[in-house]
């Protein structure tokens, strides 16, 4: 790319042409405040904050959509300029309705801390969206109209990048707001329904791309704080592959940075009795699922649901709840294996329980989850074990974060501690379901084991290959390749976003097992991780997760001991065995 010569601020600076100036100027470390632009999507410079002046230009303009050229000499704090600015900030801050000392995202609020920053009086105009409504989807996601400030990356987050398009935009100038759309008229998105209907899937990219907290998850975290002081209950969290490499930043620790001992430390000292790492029940998600696939490979040619392929993952919610309500004629291709933390919360109430002599009925699992429908499978009356819930509680990273600050622990600084035994032991392949790809790696490993089974000779020299399955790996929309499992080739396809699945389906017979995943970059992207959340901070949190993996002595599923005997438990349970193990989905009107 051609490279220029800029002034911003009397400081020459060079870079690529390509460039917006709000990129060049964050590239060389120069700071221009804004609230709507994300990397993620087209700028739209709705909120005009982030304006500049631009030598020999008469109007001010959008530093996150004009792109940068040479010669340019650039302002970005002078009085014209300021007043603009400020004048922006306050008015973004009369049209909505503080909720402050509620929000979790009251410590991190970008409107907040500009408007401490700059010193803005945030009350001198009435706030005019006190009148609008809050739309709930399901238990997972809200969006709070009268906390919008306009910037329009919902829609974005639910169109451009999911292509769900659940939300849209009513009406015009100051009474425009974002809806529901539950009638899609549109020709451009691939999902019709005969009925014509739109659905949340509850995938929470609307919460992860909002600034300022307008669309969120359903908060749980005042729940868990009142179980917390019942002392009748054993409350037992557990947490998921990729808290570990996201939690930190909410502390300013840096992107990636691997925190396992941190978070068990913090949530001993939030008051939870037990802490389990829900990579155990990656493990054991991992054997089941790779069990079933040799399964329907080995009888794919008998006309049973139980036989359907190509086989396609289930363990997110959000793809599943996008499978029953848009594509119900592909429920016998979804794995019935339960998904990590509902495995473990289920083997908490069930086996857990039993081996320490207490009655489930008082136990209270809470998962740590960067996910927002996770909040909704947790719901789902399918998932009942005995009558119970496996999981009674799920929150959020963010969620997590706020109660870490809430109860004053220093994050940062804690020391770290170890999760609690035999639940909290793991193998590398349930580290990386963390990641796009992750989940298929992990029982592919598996499955190429176990279809060597028995035989001494072949397992050997699995046990020599090497276990990195790359080409499933990383953030490109589709990976498509085939691998080789005792010896026949299987045609695989990860889908790396919702909004990448209908190019895949369109040629479905084309595999034999397909990972979905409904957000960017898999977990380490879902609705609930911290804000911001971008392709590059993506690519940090699954290096980490992979670096986990590899520095595992035991790196697949299978050799994790604790798994194998709690497996070994439930065979000899009965029933219990498929309702702590399985699942089933239903179609959704």
């Amino acid at each position: 790319m051609k490279k220029v010569k800029i002034k911003i601020d009397d400081r020459a600076i060079t870079c690529s042409s390509d460039k917006t100036i709000m990129e060049a100027a964050k590239g060389n470390g120069i700071e221009i405040p804004g609230l709507c632009n994300h990397p993620d999507f087209s700028p739209k410079a709705n909120c005009r904050i982030c304006v500049v002046e631009i030598k020999g230009m008469k109007k001010l303009m959008t530093s996150c959509s004009t792109k940068v050229q040479g010669g340019m000499e650039i302002y970005t704090n002078t009085e014209r300029v300021k007043k603009v600015r400020n004048l922006n900030i306050e008015l973004i801050f009369a049209e909505h309705i503080e909720k402050c000392p509620d929000c979790i995202w009251n410590v991190n609020c970008g409107l907040l801390k500009l408007a401490e920053k700059y010193d803005i009086k945030i009350k001198r105009f009435k706030d005019r969206k006190s009148e609008r409504k809050t739309y709930k989807f399901a238990n997972a996601v809200e969006i709070d109209g009268s906390q919008c400030i306009d910037c329009r990356n919902c829609l974005d987050a639910c169109s451009v990048l999911q292509n769900i398009n659940y939300l849209k935009l009513k009406g015009k100038g100051v009474d425009q707001e974002i809806v529901e759309n539950k009638k899609n008229n549109s020709s451009l998105s691939p999902l019709v329904r005969g009925d014509g209907k739109v659905d949340c899937i509850y995938c929470g990219q609307c919460a992860v791309h909002c600034p300022v907290g307008a669309a969120q998850e359903q908060s749980h975290w005042e729940e868990v704080e009142k179980v917390l002081y019942d002392k009748s209950k054993i409350v037992i969290a557990q947490f998921a592959p990729s808290i570990r490499v996201s939690i930190g930043e909410e502390f300013g620790l840096p992107y990636g940075k691997i925190a396992t001992g941190q978070v068990v430390a913090g949530l001993r000292k939030l008051g939870f009795d037990h802490i389990f790492d829900v990579n155990f029940g990656a493990d054991v998600t991992t054997v089941v699922e790779a069990k079933e696939l040799l399964g329907r490979l080995n009888n794919s040619d008998k006309k049973s649901a139980k036989s359907k392929l190509p086989m396609i993952t289930s363990c997110c919610p959000a793809w599943v709840k996008y499978v029953e309500f848009y594509h119900p004629e592909l429920i016998p291709n979804l794995t019935t294996a339960r998904s990590p933390h509902i495995h473990l919360g289920g083997i908490i109430k069930t086996y857990w329980a039993e081996k320490m002599n207490v009655d489930p009925k008082n136990i209270v699992v809470v998962s740590i989850m960067p996910c927002t429908a996770k909040k909704f499978e947790s719901s789902r009356k399918e998932m009942k074990i005995k009558g119970m819930f496996p999981v009674d509680y799920v929150l959020t990273t963010r969620e997590f974060a706020w109660m870490i600050k809430r109860g004053c622990v220093n994050f940062a600084k804690i020391k770290g501690e170890q999760a609690d035994h035999p639940l909290g032991e793991y193998s590398g392949a349930a580290a990386i379901y963390g990641g796009s790809g992750g989940v298929m790696e992990s029982a592919l490993r598996s499955a190429r084991f176990f279809a060597c089974a028995g035989d001494k000779k072949k397992e050997n020299k699995i046990c020599k290959l090497n276990l990195d399955f790359k080409s499933v790996r990383g953030l490109d929309n589709v990976k498509e390749t085939a691998v080789s499992v005792s010896g026949a080739k299987l045609r695989v396809a990860v889908v790396n976003g919702i909004g990448n699945i209908e190019q895949v389906l369109e040629k479905l017979n084309s595999y034999d097992y397909i990972e979905v995943m409904a957000c960017p970059g898999g977990c380490i992207g879902g609705g609930g991780q911290p804000i911001p959340t971008t392709d590059e901070i993506r690519k940090k949190r699954i290096a980490a997760l992979y670096k986990i993996d590899k520095n595992k002595k035991i790196r697949e599923a299978h050799r994790n001991k604790g798994v194998l005997e709690v497996l070994e438990w439930l065979k000899k349970q009965g029933k219990l065995e498929y309702s702590v193990l399985h699942t089933e989905y239903k179609e959704r009107k």
